[in-house]
């Protein structure tokens, strides 16, 4: 067996990844409003043992309702609904630094991992969108690097109301009339540039301590960010030599905050058509593709450029775009589709066709052997320590996944062949995070 294995996680959205996928014969549109549609997604991929499900979340209906949304249930929520039906896999939720308090999301993240014990983790966003700027108040999107700043001491103030009880804060003892020991939890009395927070947490210490912390951007300040804080970093690259160089990167800068290169997990996304022969799944791709509908794809194109393009010709090039220094959106990803448009001299509808799948993250058709091989190859070439699986259509996509797939990474020794561990935390070999108790009494008696 090799000394190494995949971490596998299950990105889930709506009846699939890509755009048109609710168009398709292969799903049933209505599932989107529909929470068994996604509690059975969750013990799918509980059946293939993959170390969790996530769930990517925005704060504005999108660019076209009348074509689609990319989400409807608030993903905390819907995850606590899939806990309830599974016991093994870890449960990962978007939520934006950008629009919500410290105290609010970190009672959100204990709670979920309170009630899936120990299987919460948080993808940790300042959001791009300058439509979701417009329902919290603001103008227009805040500056790139100010979002940064406010996620940097919303993460900070959310581990230190995570780490005001200690673990052993909670009694139960109905005979003496004690819930909890009052001298093991502590006020946090933080005042920063941005928050003002008291504490402690109104939720008990959870069974991870915290919990997993991923991070999806790969702006210079994303990556620097993820170096500190995150534990899995979720990435789009788009080949082999994109992922080994961004892998290299990122692995270099986690020794600056006195941390190791491998406690940061790097998980590029992969949008797989799998069928019985290359061809086949080919042909599947393309279905897909016809299904676009280009008004839709068009505001989704803006969006992620920052340029109006939705009375754009079709079957020309891209307009000029600005310098990435001047753009305030999502940076890495408008690098991504500016450099892919100019590489390959791609008209927008050729565009707009390799991004329905999965918005800039690698499509791949293929057998179940070669979706394997290619997840293998970049596994050992240094470009990645698991993957971020993103299903096309649902929940037959993730099926094809679960079954077809990976049988052959267990039968290489690439990924387990069962859980050896009840919490996230666990799946990547890591242990509850340990509470700040000796130094916080420190503290306080100081």
């Amino acid at each position: 067996m090799s000394p190494r294995q995949f971490h596998l996680n299950a990105f889930l959205m709506g009846v699939g990844h890509h755009e048109a996928a609710w168009r398709h014969p292969r799903t049933d549109e209505r599932a989107v409003l529909d929470v068994a549609h996604f509690q059975e997604l969750g013990r799918i991929a509980e059946r293939g043992k993959l170390d969790s499900v996530f769930f990517a979340d925005g704060l504005a209906v999108g660019p076209n309702i009348a074509r689609n949304t990319l989400a409807v249930f608030e993903p905390v929520t819907l995850l606590s609904a899939i806990a309830s039906v599974t016991s093994r896999v870890g449960l990962i939720a978007t939520a934006s630094t950008s629009y919500n308090e410290p105290f609010n999301l970190a009672r959100k993240f204990a709670s979920l991992d309170h009630i899936s014990h120990g299987r919460a983790g948080w993808n940790i966003v300042t959001s791009a969108g300058a439509d979701e700027a417009l329902n919290f108040g603001y103008d227009s999107l805040p500056e790139h690097a100010r979002r940064y700043d406010r996620a940097t001491e919303f993460v900070e103030v959310a581990v230190k109301l995570w780490d005001s009880w200690e673990s052993g804060a909670i009694v139960l003892d109905p005979e003496r009339g004690a819930f909890a020991d009052p001298s093991k939890v502590h006020t946090v009395d933080h005042a920063g540039e941005r928050f003002t927070v008291r504490g402690p947490l109104n939720s008990p210490r959870s069974p991870q301590g915290r919990p997993l912390l991923v991070q999806a951007g790969s702006s210079e300040d994303g990556k620097d960010f993820a170096a500190r804080y995150a534990e899995a970093v979720f990435t789009a690259q788009r080949t082999l030599a994109e992922g080994q160089a961004f892998y290299r990167d990122l692995k270099s800068r986690p020794a600056k905050y006195g941390r190791a290169a491998d406690d940061l997990k790097v998980l590029p996304g992969l949008v797989p058509y799998i069928a019985d022969t290359e061809e086949q799944a080919l042909a599947l791709e393309q279905e897909f593709t016809d299904l676009i509908s280009p008004d839709y794809a068009l505001g989704q194109l803006s969006r992620m450029l920052g340029v109006d393009l939705t009375e754009h010709a079709l079957d020309g090039p891209l307009p000029p775009l600005p310098e990435v220094t001047d753009f305030e959106g999502g940076k890495s990803r408008f690098t991504l589709v500016k450099e892919l448009a100019e590489n390959e001299n791609l008209t927008v509808r050729q565009l707009i066709g390799k991004l329905g799948g999965g918005r800039g993250h690698r499509s791949f058709a293929g057998t179940p052997t070669q979706i394997a091989d290619e997840l293998q190859s970049w596994f050992d070439n240094g470009a990645a320590d698991g993957f971020n699986i993103m299903p096309p259509y649902l929940p037959g996509g993730l099926e094809d996944f679960v079954e077809k797939v990976v049988p052959i990474l267990q039968e290489r020794g690439l990924f387990r062949t069962d859980y050896e561990s009840d919490t996230l935390r666990g799946h990547y070999g890591l242990d509850p995070v340990p509470g700040r108790d000796a130094e916080i009494r420190a503290e306080a008696s100081a």
